[in-house]
């Protein structure tokens, strides 16, 4: 290609201390292609990016806008040379409204006073261009996720970006919003911009990438034509080895009830009934995967069993316990392991060290206490065992939780978690923001939990990750259990279709629970 790239790395660098987290890495992206970055978690691609959009300096090498070489020390000078990023936690003022989140920074005025109805004009130009449907006038805290990017996606094409960043777009959308996201990546590179999707979704990649660029622990190891290459040999060498994407399943053996959930019902802070009258029962040596659309009650469902969220009435049983009133201490000593939703917010406590959130849930308990005194080495040993287990990668396990990467976060949890060896694992969402190596492994341990006969919840939005691991799969919609059937009786049609609150056999999608 004889153009001038949109911009380009060469030789880059970028170094923490004695941590090189990207190394010496060259890359070219032009104007009217997607260009993918590929990688593990933690391999370097947001600190790439974020060199890119102004973020962070380079140690050494050379950034390029247009064939020419320039220093970014700030976002702001990025986006004057027309460099957008979305990023994966948005940017966004949750008491502003839509159109004022977009314009914040770069709004037009008019003899030293703000032009609201320019801004809104022009605003109004880009959705209709896109086809984007979003409230303006609508505040941010009571708009969807999905909606919240469709925002940050505007901020971006308001300030005129030529280049637009996508850092894991998708981790917290639908199928749905998920497609049309794509539909408007598409549209923006066929309109000339530079499209850079960051990312470790394999099916998203093939469907939209023109070029993929696999990055491994901080170095470049390929560029390739998308369409050239399969699946597996793109897992291949994002991870550095072959990727099993069929994972092998004894036969499914029941147990004795370990989670018995009686005609629940659970109101939120605004008096909503977000759970209605919810009965499902889940077996030692089962994995019942809970399907639904986000925000159709399974947050509100989980706190409710994890003690978190009270509940308005009905029964929760956990290995014969009421555990209905329980707190959460107690439901975790009753033998329940719960990776959250929300890593940051439910799972960790950022500040403190690896170390301090491996031990969260048994820091009072032999061999990390002894007379109500902490035993340090205990805690160490404990740390650098699990770590080494689920390959949570850190410089040094005192380094803060805060300090690692997003998957990093996540494989804590679920080592701290799963090492308790609990009866019952409330899985959410387990794998979000997961590379397909890190999904395969934490998939291997779902199965292997299951497999010595601890009754698993698995509650996910994927729902190729649901068919692939649960033997019994409940379906949600609007806070009610609207079927339960063994896995293989469903296909994945069959179950976006109740998702949706849809008939699948001539029925009412509700008489399905019977």
């Amino acid at each position: 290609m004889n153009e001038t790239p949109a911009i380009e790395v060469r030789h880059l660098v970028k170094a923490f201390g004695t941590f090189k987290a990207n190394d010496d890495v060259s890359i070219a992206f032009y104007k009217g292609q997607v260009h993918a970055l590929l990688g593990e978690n933690g391999a370097g691609k947001s600190t790439l990016m974020n060199m890119l959009s102004g973020i962070y300096v380079p140690t050494s090498g050379q950034i390029l806008v247009k064939g020419k070489e320039v220093k970014l020390h700030s976002a702001k000078e990025a986006t004057e040379l027309g460099i957008g990023m979305v990023h994966q936690h948005f940017m966004l003022v949750g008491a502003f409204t839509v159109l004022e989140n977009i314009i914040l920074g770069s709004e037009p005025t008019h003899a030293g006073r703000l032009n609201l109805k320019k801004a809104r004009q022009k605003v109004e130009e880009i959705l209709k261009h896109y086809d984007l449907d979003v409230d303006l006038d609508a505040h941010i805290d009571d708009i969807s996720v999905g909606m919240q990017q469709r925002v940050e996606i505007v901020k971006v094409l308001y300030r005129e970006a030529d280049v637009l960043i996508f850092d894991e777009p998708t981790a917290s959308l639908t199928p749905q919003e998920i497609e049309d996201l794509l539909v408007i990546m598409r549209q923006l590179a066929n309109e000339g911009k530079a499209v850079i999707l960051i990312t470790h979704k394999l099916k998203e990649i093939r469907a939209v990438a023109d070029i993929t660029t696999i990055i491994r622990r901080g170095r470049v190891i390929d560029t390739v034509k998308t369409a050239d290459e399969s699946a597996e040999d793109l897992a291949t060498k994002m991870v550095g080895r072959p990727v099993d994407f069929d994972l092998a399943k004894t036969p499914y053996k029941k147990g004795e009830p370990i989670l018995q959930i009686d005609h629940l019902n659970v109101v939120d802070k605004m008096k909503i009934n977000r759970v209605s009258d919810f009965t499902l029962t889940v077996h030692a040596g089962e994995i019942v995967g809970l399907a639904g659309i986000d925000g159709n009650g399974q947050s509100e469902l989980v706190r409710a069993l994890t003690g978190l969220l009270p509940v308005s009435s009905g029964k929760v049983t956990i290995a014969g316990k009421d555990t209905t009133h329980a707190t959460p201490r107690q439901i975790v000593r009753d033998g329940v392991g719960h990776i959250p939703e929300d890593r940051q917010r439910y799972g960790l406590i950022l500040p403190m060290t690896v170390i301090d959130n491996m031990g969260l849930m048994v820091y009072n308990e032999p061999p990390l206490a002894h007379h109500g005194l902490r035993n340090e080495a205990a805690g160490v040993k404990m740390t650098e065992e699990l770590s080494k287990k689920f390959d949570v990668r850190t410089s040094s396990i005192r380094n803060s939780a805060g300090s690692l990467s997003g998957g990093n976060q996540q494989k804590l949890i679920i080592a701290r978690e799963m090492s308790r060896d609990p009866k019952l694992l409330i899985a959410m969402n387990p794998t979000r923001g997961l590379d397909v190596g890190a999904i395969e492994f934490i998939h291997q341990q779902i199965l292997n939990a299951r497999d010595e006969g601890h009754a698993v919840l698995l509650v996910s939005y994927e729902l190729d990750e649901v068919k692939q691991l649960a033997d019994t799969i409940a379906v949600v919609h609007a806070g009610k259990l609207v079927a339960t059937e063994a896995a293989a009786n469903l296909s994945e049609s069959q179950i976006g279709l109740l998702m949706a609150g849809e008939d699948i056999d001539g029925k009412e999608a509700a008489a399905n629970a019977d």
